[in-house]
């Protein structure tokens, strides 16, 4: 095949890269230049898409002896990525802009651009595995359960999934990849992995936001509706959250509250104890079937909320566009805007985006 291998300057991509010349494959290398002002470095694990990776990207791509390319996304990943989150956050949601960048980037203006130009696939360095099923190819979770990035693939659909190559599915574990990276001379052999939101490296995202935005005085609420506090703009605020709510009124039992709702039309955060927290339903509409679609009605699947969640079992319902979950044991702590990946074994079934989520604990005064 004509492959299309996205590096983006790590150690993962790059032996991907490899595999794919390895195999016989007709490979040419691109990396994404997702910042018109980029840094220039990294530090330790923060941030990506750097100068330095870029140079990275080059060096992994002239030792494999493969062409390579800078392609400038930066106006797209602005569009489609950063403005998303601020808005997500604005509404009182819980975005994941690394799904959101597989979704718009990655698996959908990289690889429409690729196949303009007559390629067969994207090359990835993600652990998943692409299996071929009964009904046509599926999406599986990586044979490295710790490593498995099957969670934030699931907004791919079965079109897209025909077009990807994932050579690092089946690899054991991390180790065995940065060993083969040391053997075939690829200097990115010990790079530390990218950590946090790639567009705010310092990992201050609450101060991000603020200089985005601005800021607007609130009320921190508990679950009555009394006043506890005060806040500096409900955007800095996510569901689950602890630190920083300033509480000037203490719980009547002494244990420490958490956010438990943001209310952006209000600007009011919504606070209480941590067993609040358990959500005994989730649902949405904006959803997509990493392969066949799913028919309508009622079920059985096991449905992961965050990128290192544990999958819990659950009943879900779709019925005219629109999925209901009920767990088996509530979640903890869901926030409007987090993905919902579905599950079948591992399989991954598809994803939706929730919109609604219902408390397993109900409101006492």
């Amino acid at each position: 095949m004509r492959i299309l291998a996205a590096m983006s300057g790590g150690v993962d991509s790059a032996v991907a890269a490899a595999r794919a010349v390895e195999a016989g494959h007709e490979v040419v290398g691109v990396h994404l230049a997702l910042s018109r002002a980029g840094g220039t470095l990294r530090t330790g694990s923060r941030g990506c898409c750097t100068i330095e990776d870029a140079m990275d990207a080059r060096r992994a791509a002239d030792r494999l002896g493969i062409p390579f390319y800078v392609w400038d996304f930066s106006e797209r990943f602005r569009d489609d990525v950063i403005d998303d989150f601020i808005a997500e956050y604005q509404a009182g949601r819980t975005p994941n802009p690394c799904m959101r960048c597989n979704e718009k980037i990655k698996f959908a203006a990289l690889l429409e651009r690729a196949i303009e130009l007559g390629f067969d696939a994207v090359c990835t360095g993600h652990y998943a595995t692409l299996l071929d099923g009964p009904d046509g190819l599926e999406l599986h979770r990586a044979s490295d359960a710790a490593k498995d990035q099957s969670y934030v693939l699931g907004v791919l659909t079965g079109e897209q999934l025909a077009h990807t190559y994932f050579p690092l599915g089946s690899t054991p574990s991390k180790a065995l990849v940065r060993a083969e990276a040391a053997e075939r001379g690829l200097t990115v052999a010990q790079k530390p992995d990218s950590h946090d939101i790639c567009f705010i490296p310092d990992g201050d995202t609450r101060g991000w936001l603020a200089e985005k935005v601005g800021t607007a005085t609130g009320d921190v609420v508990d679950r009555t509706g009394a006043v506890v506090g005060t806040h500096e703009g409900a955007h800095a605020f996510t569901v689950g959250q602890r630190r920083g709510l300033s509480l000037g009124v203490p719980a009547p039992d002494g244990k420490p509250r958490f956010v438990l709702e943001v209310r952006p039309v209000s600007n009011t955060v919504v606070v209480g104890p941590k067993e609040a927290l358990a959500t005994s339903e989730i649902a949405g509409e904006r959803h997509s079937w990493a392969g066949r679609p799913q028919a309508e009605g009622e079920f059985a699947c096991h449905v992961q909320i965050r990128a290192h969640a544990e999958p819990v079992p659950a009943r879900a319902t779709l019925l005219d566009g629109r999925i209901t979950v009920v767990p088996e044991t509530p979640f903890d702590g869901v926030a409007p805007g987090q993905t919902a990946v579905l599950y079948d074994g591992t399989r991954v079934i598809g994803q939706f985006t929730i919109d609604r989520t219902v408390s397993a604990v109900p409101v006492t005064a």
